[in-house]
């Protein structure tokens, strides 16, 4: 299997396990956070947009928006549109990616010099941390969360 393969098959199973869970949760629901300074549904999804938005930029050796810098989604219907439109992009992208391009190495995170592959690793592992959030605080609210990814 090509590189880009297996990393756009991983942050799928990832990201279609969280479009389900979302797809369930209550628009009522939308602010909760489970601490409060954390991020509430909405704004968590939001944030997982936003990151992979970020790591598209940092590939492609463009400095990402900065976090915040976008208004937040005002409901959980648009922070399920905007999920799902960072979803499609991100594939997209992935997809187009060549060996060679996961290989090079790019300026990321305050400079450093990594290869892609590093990034896309952070991408991943950063969607798995915070989509364990979303299922603990669906189980607050009484939500029963899928299985934790998407297996085809």
């Amino acid at each position: 299997m090509a590189l880009n393969r297996s990393y756009l098959a991983a942050f799928n199973m990832h990201r279609a396990a969280l479009h389900d869970l979302y797809a369930q949760l209550p628009a009522e629901q939308s602010d909760f956070r489970a601490w409060p300074e954390g991020m509430s549904f909405t704004g968590l999804a939001d944030h997982l947009a936003g990151s992979s938005e970020r790591i598209m930029a940092l590939v492609q050796g463009q400095a990402p928006a900065a976090p915040g810098s976008t208004p937040p989604s005002a409901s959980l219907s648009e922070a399920r549109e905007r999920l799902e439109h960072s979803t499609r992009t991100l594939s997209e992208f992935l997809d187009s990616l060549s060996d060679e391009d996961i290989s090079r190495v790019v300026t990321a995170f305050g400079g450093r010099q990594m290869p892609v592959s590093t990034l896309l690793d952070f991408n991943i592992n950063h969607e798995a941390h915070h989509k364990g959030q979303a299922w603990m605080m669906a189980r607050m609210i009484g939500v029963q969360p899928p299985f934790f990814t998407k297996l085809s």
